[in-house]
């Protein structure tokens, strides 16, 4: 359900200020969640709904945090248990991988031995290619149609998968591609007899996922809660969980969740609105908060109509946006923004002048294109309500609506429920669903090349392939990624990535706004959470 809004100051800073109205608003009650003292954790999530248990979870990269990489493992894991530095790859289900000498599209992972399942199956090399079946192969009896359409796109180039003995599984891809293994870090691993115990049944599965993961499901209502359970046999010791459970709450609402910490009914909250962070702290809450690779943006539409095929009003944009007035709005939780990676790093290691605020030049620039504050431009932009990485999206968007109408761009929003602007970005700018909408306020994970750039960027990833959902179609991209694609040494595909991000901010392909930081709050209670440079973070080091 859609509806056209735009945005009044006054419905935004509206909060509960009482338990009592928290009360009136939760789903359920939370004083069933309480469960064994010192043994639960329980998490209120931005997301309006559980995240799917299938291996391949919807809400996004948040439904990838909670429900992905807790109750299932992958052939390629991220590093999470450090802060200072942004988290790399590691090991997971495969012990290593490499391209096959003789052919650069051929990628050989050598699996793990004496991994258990939940149900005590040992997993081996056909095992991971069921679960690449459930993704990929639209004509298996156990594809996962809601599953693949979280991953597909993760794995553009994949043409063919396969078991060569227990212990080792191949993929092959159409084009050379070194971005392989960043793509197995999204396909959940279970087994063809946990998807048989279900009735052969994806649905029923739900309720009775498999993973290896170093959680178990117990209970899951979409609406309502799930709860997992420690996994004391995982087979990675350091990541047998400390808790005995977590039950996930999905509190959309950013003050709702801040009402849940204050009245002791949840322990941990993501993305407390910047308002609320000093009192909390003041009240003994723990603030935690950290950079990782994450963007949030309008991506803009290149299709034919749409206002922002023209570089000139793109350009303004950018430059009538007050990014370091959004940081104060916001007390600090966000870097501004700098591109679709945050500045430092190889990819981007200086702030583009072309990202300054200037509200003259963006003016100049759009009587250049014949529009003025008395000629606007009128145009509309999909958004959230909430949502994973989607920080405090509603002041945000009202913040860009009034300095973009200060220059002559006046902007209604299209208001989606999460999971469905994620699906109106799955298919792309133009479709009826997206109701006449020229741009999209999508938040990005920026974790690798392809997060980050690849999938928005390149002419034949537009949707349901990928995430090019403004229709780009530039060879000059294209050309650069074909040689990222075959690059496999650090630091030449870094100076490759880097000319594909010069590229980005000369052409001012998105409006780049900010990079969150991430913030979460927490009792005192908590310990032992480590909070990555990453938009997953692991729960099983957390202790009560």
């Amino acid at each position: 359900m859609t509806m056209t809004m735009t945005i009044g100051r006054r419905g935004l800073l509206g909060s509960l200020a009482t338990a009592g109205m928290l009360q009136a608003t939760l789903p359920w009650d939370l004083a069933l969640a309480q469960g064994t003292p010192g043994t639960n954790l329980r998490i209120g999530m931005t997301a309006s709904a559980v995240p799917l248990p299938n291996g391949m979870p919807d809400q996004g990269a948040e439904g990838h945090r909670f429900m992905g990489i807790t109750l299932y493992d992958h052939l390629v894991a991220w590093d999470l248990s450090v802060s200072d530095r942004p988290a790399p790859l590691r090991p997971g289900l495969a012990t290593e991988w490499h391209t096959d000498p003789a052919d650069p599209k051929r990628w050989i992972f050598t699996i793990r031995e004496g991994v258990k399942f939940h149900d005590g199956k040992i997993l081996d090399a056909e095992d991971i290619a069921f679960s690449y079946d459930r993704c990929f192969k639209n004509d298996a009896p156990h594809y996962d149609a809601r599953g693949s359409a979280q991953v597909r796109s993760r794995m553009p180039t994949i043409s063919r998968w396969y078991a060569e003995g227990p212990r080792i599984f191949v993929i092959e891809t159409s084009v050379v591609d070194s971005m392989v293994p960043y793509g197995a870090t999204w396909v959940g691993i279970t087994h063809r007899g946990a998807w048989e115990a279900a009735g052969r049944d994806n649905d029923r599965m739900l309720n009775q996922p498999v993973g290896t993961g170093p959680f178990k499901l117990e209970s899951f209502s979409f609406r309502e809660r799930a709860v997992l359970v420690r996994n004391p046999d995982h087979w990675e010791a350091r990541r047998i969980p400390k808790l005995g459970r977590v039950t996930l709450i999905p509190l959309p609402e950013a003050n709702t969740r801040v009402a849940a910490l204050r009245s002791s009914q949840v322990d941990f909250i993501e993305a407390p609105p910047p308002d609320s962070i000093p009192s909390l702290r003041q009240a003994g809450f723990q603030i935690v908060t950290n950079q990782y690779g994450h963007n949030w943006t309008w991506h803009f539409s290149l299709r034919d109509g749409s206002p922002w095929r023209d570089i000139r009003v793109r350009r303004a944009a950018n430059l009538a946006i007050d990014r370091e007035a959004m940081k104060g709005m916001l007390a600090g939780t966000m870097l501004e923004g700098g591109g679709l990676v945050p500045v430092g790093g190889p990819w981007n290691p200086v702030r583009s002048p072309r990202l300054a605020y200037d509200a003259a030049a963006a003016r100049k620039l759009l009587t250049a294109a014949g529009i003025t504050p008395r000629t606007p431009l009128r145009t509309k932009v999909a958004i959230s309500a909430s949502g994973s990485g989607q920080m405090q999206v509603l002041a945000m968007n009202e913040a860009l609506q009034q300095q973009l109408k200060d220059v002559g761009i006046e902007i209604t929003f299209e208001v989606f429920e999460w999971n469905t602007l994620l699906s109106t970005w799955r298919e792309g700018a133009g479709v009826p669903a997206v109701r006449g909408c020229d741009a999209i306020n999508v938040s990005y994970t920026a974790l690798d090349p392809y997060t980050a750039m690849i999938r928005l960027l390149k002419s034949d990833l537009v949707p349901p392939r990928a995430n090019n959902w403004g229709y780009l179609n530039d060879p000059g991209y294209d050309a650069i990624i074909e040689r990222i694609y075959q690059t496999f040494e650090t630091a030449a595909q870094d100076a490759l990535i880097k000319q594909l991000h010069d590229k980005v901010l000369d052409d001012a392909l998105f409006l780049f706004v900010a990079h969150d930081m991430n913030p979460r709050a927490m009792s005192r209670q908590v310990k032992g959470f480590v909070q990555a440079q990453s938009w997953f973070q692991d729960l099983t080091p957390i202790s009560l």
